[in-house]
């Protein structure tokens, strides 16, 4: 066998124990609400990107996420204002946790920000696994992103989602500015999304 073939099946061999090392991320478990008389009113209006309430102190964090949240938002035809003119705010919630080990996963999470759960304020919560599927590593890092979006006017929420999945500590996907577009596209696919309905939304690297 000559040298160059040698260095080539070298090379074949890293790039797949490379891909062998990086278990896949998990779909993105996403789950919305949303009002459809009060969303039809807002038309595709202006809207101004905030941190949640509680979350003010994280702006560091959250930066990335909401600015992934305000691009899926210009696409879909909403323009951004200022906080005191704006038509909607979207308020921003983010959580990023590790999971340690195949026995050690997160219980269901009730869908619902600022004392709105299940259908706006029903009382009705919506429980959601996450799917910590994509392989067999001992160590898995989660996001969780929400947002919520109200009539500045009237504080009514007009839509609400939730969306989470995991990766791997070495995926590319678990760097911040990637991590959030992936997971605020998948958020917003299909908008606004059925009322009370989890789907999937599968992710590649």
């Amino acid at each position: 066998m000559t040298l160059s073939r040698i260095s080539l099946f070298a090379l074949a061999a890293a790039a797949l124990a490379g891909c062998a090392s990086t278990p896949a991320p998990s779909p993105v478990e996403v789950t919305r609400f949303h009002n459809a008389a009060a969303l039809a009113t807002a038309d595709r209006g202006t809207v101004f990107v905030a941190s949640a309430p509680g979350n003010e102190q994280d702006s560091l964090a959250l930066g990335p996420y909401k600015a992934a949240v305000a691009a899926e938002l210009g696409r879909l035809g909403f323009a951004e204002a200022g906080g005191d003119s704006a038509r909607l705010i979207a308020q921003v919630k983010l959580e990023r946790f590790t999971i340690g080990g195949e026995d050690k996963r997160r219980g269901p999470v009730s869908v619902g920000m600022g004392g709105s759960t299940g259908s706006y304020g029903s009382g009705v919560g919506l429980g959601i696994g996450i799917n910590l599927g994509g392989g067999g590593s001992s160590e898995r890092l989660g996001t969780e992103l929400s947002v919520m979006l109200r009539d500045r006017a009237t504080n009514e929420a007009v839509w609400e989602g939730r969306a989470q999945f995991t990766v791997s500590p070495k995926s590319e996907l678990a760097q911040p500015s990637r991590n959030a577009q992936v997971i605020a596209e998948a958020l917003f696919r299909d908008f606004p999304g059925n009322n009370g309905e989890t789907v999937e939304v599968e992710v590649s690297e």
